[in-house]
C-alpha cells in the first residue's frame, strides 16, 4: 500500500524526521571550515597578481617600442574597395550606328525588324545609316539597308548623298551599285558639288564608271 491513511499524521511531519542537524551553524560556519584560517590572505588575488610580477620592465621587454615602431613604420596595406559595376545603356540610334560601322548584319536586321530605329534617321554624326555604311566600304551592309528601305537619295547635314561619299572616299563597287538602283549623278551638295566632282584623279576605276555613264 502506497499511502496508509490509518497511520497518524504526526508520523509524516517534518520535525521529528528531518531535523536541521547538519545545517547547524557550528558545522558549516564560515569561520570553521571556509574561514580565514584555511583560505588566508596568502592565496588572495593581490598576492598572486602583484605589481612586481607584471613590472614595466617585463612589459616593455616583451611588447616594447620595437614592435610598436615596426607597426607604425609598416602599417597594414589598405585594400581599396572595388566599385560595383554599373551597366551603361546607350540610345538605340547610337547602338545601331555602331552596328552599321562594324558590319553586324544579323544585329542590323534585328534592329530594323523590331523597329527600334528608323533607317532614315540622322545620327548625331549628321549622317544616316546608309551614309555610315558607305563610309565603311561594306557593300553588303549598303545592300541590306537599301533592302529595308534606306533612301538612296537621302542627304546628310551637308547635303551629301551616299553617292557623293562613295565617290569622295573611292569605293567604285558601291558607287556602281548605287547608280544601278537609281542614284542621281546630278545631285549637288551644299557646296554645289556633284558626285563626279569629288572623285580622286588617281581613282581611275571611278572615273571610268562615270565616263561610261555619260555615254
Amino acid at each position: 500500500m502506497k499511502y496508509n491513511y490509518h497511520v497518524p499524521a504526526s508520523t509524516y511531519t517534518r520535525r521529528p524526521h528531518f531535523t536541521p542537524v547538519l545545517a547547524q551553524s557550528g558545522q558549516y560556519s564560515a569561520a570553521s571550515r571556509y574561514g580565514s584560517g584555511q583560505y588566508s590572505s596568502t592565496h588572495s588575488v593581490p598576492s598572486y597578481y602583484t605589481p612586481a610580477y607584471y613590472t614595466p620592465a617585463y612589459t616593455s621587454a616583451r611588447y616594447g617600442a620595437t614592435r610598436r615602431t615596426l607597426a607604425r613604420d609598416k602599417p597594414a596595406p589598405v585594400i581599396p574597395a572595388v566599385p560595383a559595376k554599373k551597366s551603361v545603356h546607350f540610345p538605340n540610334d547610337i547602338v545601331f550606328q555602331d552596328l552599321v560601322r562594324r558590319g553586324e548584319l544579323e544585329q542590323i536586321v534585328r534592329f530594323v525588324r523590331t523597329r527600334k530605329v528608323r533607317v532614315d534617321a540622322l545620327f548625331p554624326s549628321g549622317m544616316a545609316a546608309l551614309h555610315e555604311a558607305v563610309l565603311t566600304g561594306n557593300l553588303e551592309v549598303v545592300k541590306l539597308l537599301v533592302k529595308y528601305g534606306a533612301d538612296v537619295h537621302q542627304r546628310d547635314e551637308d547635303g551629301w548623298t551616299p553617292l557623293h561619299m562613295a565617290c569622295s572616299d573611292g569605293f567604285p563597287q558601291i558607287a556602281s551599285y548605287l547608280l544601278s538602283i537609281g542614284a542621281s549623278k546630278e545631285a549637288e551638295n551644299e557646296s554645289g558639288e556633284k558626285p563626279a566632282d569629288l572623285i580622286d584623279p588617281d581613282c581611275t576605276e571611278l572615273a571610268k564608271l562615270f565616263e561610261a555613264a555619260r555615254l
